[in-house]
């Protein structure tokens, strides 16, 4: 017995009344056998796909011709056997787990990823499950209601003024930055922020020995020359300055990136001595200043003076990526040149994302994720270091105050080898000398730079553990 299937639709689609076509052989079991062995067919060859959703048995026993328990006895026998799964309020669908042989499979077979990672370390982003959907809509909906008519319309050139107002209460609390809104200009992001600064400053710039290959390449990209200067555990050594031909240099104040630890603050000092006294530019990363944990707050370098100070945030680590939401707070006398630059509006952020961004700060929202996130990524450190002190105690652990990654010392010439046996572990790491700069000066050391904000809950303690099993013994083991 055979019923009608409808050629317009695919049988992935059938839910409640759709069609499903069947052929019911004589054998065993009557009837029932007879749907039970057909079901179980199509599943196994993959004519029926894993999650395709099945007819309610009432209406696939009118299609058959069939008695109601005899289609209901059939489903819970499959369900039984792992074939099918039934829920209430979602129906009877094809078990996941119940993929047909490859050499029956419907449809090309998905190309297998060899050498995929099952854990993701690599430093650079935070946790995407915690994002705070349900407060961040509700800044949406308050903000689209809100919104004047003019918001939807060309906008300007430094960005929505609710949102550059927000900043600047939030930042001169939380961060100690001296701003007011006609200094702040909205761009995509901190590489946004150091493209457009790129096309303003010209000559030499100075970095730091280690930090992003990426963001040099920006600098570089827009026809500026970077010299390095020197990191040690009190940061960048800004006394280098003086004999570099440098007119501006790019530090991360508040924790050195990747090695750790906030500039001096002598050399903080000397560093604005510095850009007053040869008018020079200081652009300020204020890489993970919100996330601290072993010591008190360092305020922003822009604080000490903000008319040779560029101060440059956004969210990438304390909301998302995504939303690729930057900001910078200028001095006055580039503040037109960097607006001239932005030019056209293609490049600027999504003005809706910049009203739920401000109502997101005004309305207290932001300061409670970050406090949340702030004990989060704690919890998820001290698990790290933890791991470290038992399994791998010769293992020296350094830039833990704050951010979201921990620097690993490793002996010497061992880096490489412990990268690969991370990949073979499964784990996705990174070594040290990827951010070092290609001029620095020195020896370099070797390291792994570890990020804990990436892997969900669940594989947290499973990377720990793939992580300590890629780590070189201790000397004599």
């Amino acid at each position: 017995m055979t019923s009608v299937v409808n050629p317009a639709e695919d049988p992935r689609d059938t839910g409640p009344g759709s069609d499903l076509h069947l052929e019911l052989s004589d054998g065993p079991g009557g009837r029932r056998g007879a749907l039970t062995r057909a079901l179980r067919d199509a599943v196994r060859t993959g004519r029926l796909t894993p999650g395709t959703r099945l007819p309610p048995y009432r209406s696939l026993a009118a299609d058959l011709g069939l008695a109601r328990n005899t289609v209901a006895e059939a489903y819970a026998e499959l369900v039984a056997e792992g074939w099918l799964t039934a829920r209430q309020g979602s129906g009877t669908r094809v078990a996941h787990r119940a993929e047909p042989p490859e050499g029956r499979r419907r449809g090309p077979a998905p190309a297998p990823r060899p050498g995929r990672p099952a854990y993701d370390l690599v430093q650079g982003t935070p946790d995407a499950a915690a994002f705070p959907r349900t407060a961040w809509l509700a800044s949406a909906r308050r903000a689209l209601t809100a919104a004047p008519n003019e918001a939807f319309g060309p906008g300007d050139p430094r960005g929505r003024v609710e949102l550059r107002r927000a900043l600047c209460d939030y930042l001169a609390r939380a961060r100690g930055v001296r701003a007011d809104p006609g200094r702040v200009v909205i761009c995509p992001g901190f590489a946004g922020a150091l493209r457009l600064l790129g096309r303003v400053l010209d000559g030499t710039i100075a970095v730091e020995s280690y930090g992003l290959g990426f963001h040099r390449s920006l600098l570089t990209g827009a026809g500026l020359a970077t010299v390095a200067l020197t990191v040690d555990e009190h940061g960048a050594r800004v006394e280098e300055l003086a004999a570099s031909d440098a007119s501006a240099v790019l530090l991360t104040a508040a924790h050195q990136f990747p090695t750790g630890g906030p500039l001096h603050p002598e050399r903080r000092a000397a560093v604005v001595d510095w850009a007053r006294a040869t008018g020079g530019v200081v652009l300020e990363d204020d890489y993970d200043g919100e996330f601290r944990y072993d010591r008190k707050p360092v305020g922003a370098l822009q604080g000490l003076d903000p008319e040779r100070v560029v101060y440059i945030g956004s969210v990438s680590k304390s909301l998302s990526p995504a939303l690729r939401l930057g900001w910078m707070v200028l001095p006055g006398h580039l503040v037109d040149a960097v607006l001239e630059a932005k030019g056209e509006r293609e490049s600027w952020s999504s003005t809706l994302d910049q009203l739920t961004l401000a109502d997101f700060i005004a309305s207290g929202s932001y300061d409670r994720h970050v406090r949340r996130m702030r004990r989060h990524y704690r919890r998820r450190r001290d698990a790290l270091v933890e791991a470290l002190a038992l399994r791998a105690p010769h293992i020296r652990v350094t830039g833990v105050a704050a951010g979201l990654h921990a620097v690993l010392e490793l002996p010497p010439g061992t880096e490489r080898t412990v990268v690969r046996a991370a990949a073979w572990q499964g784990v996705a790491v990174e070594g040290l000398s990827l951010y070092r700069h290609g001029e620095a000066a020195g020896v370099p050391g070797d390291g792994l730079v570890v990020g804990y904000g990436t892997p969900p809950e669940h594989a947290f303690a499973g990377a720990l553990e793939a992580l300590c099993e890629a780590l070189p013994p201790a000397p004599g083991e």
